[in-house]
C-alpha cells in the first residue's frame, strides 16, 4: 500500500474559510479524506484536508522557504517570536 502524505487531521480551533474550488478538486479531496478513513485514521470531511495539504506544501516547498528566508531575514521567521 502507498504511503499518504497526510495521515491524519489534528483537532485545531475552527476559523472559517469560504472558498470556491471545482468539482474535480472537491471529489479529490473526497477520495482523499476516504483513503485517510481506510488506512486506519479518523473519519473527516474533505474541507478538512485543505489546510493541512496547504501546509504541508508550503513546508516542504524550497523555493518558498528561501525567498522567505530572503524576505524576512532568517533570525525571526513569520510565526515564530524573538526569544
Amino acid at each position: 500500500m502507498t504511503r499518504l502524505k497526510l495521515t491524519s487531521i489534528p483537532d485545531d480551533k475552527p476559523v472559517k474559510l469560504t472558498i470556491e474550488v471545482p468539482a474535480a478538486v472537491f471529489q479529490e479531496l473526497a477520495a482523499y479524506a476516504e483513503a485517510i478513513r481506510r488506512e486506519g485514521g479518523q473519519a473527516t470531511v474533505p474541507a478538512k484536508l485543505i489546510v493541512p495539504m496547504i501546509q504541508r506544501f508550503m513546508a516542504t516547498d524550497r523555493a518558498f522557504a528561501t525567498a522567505r528566508r530572503k524576505a524576512v531575514g532568517p533570525a525571526n521567521p513569520p510565526g515564530r517570536t524573538a526569544e
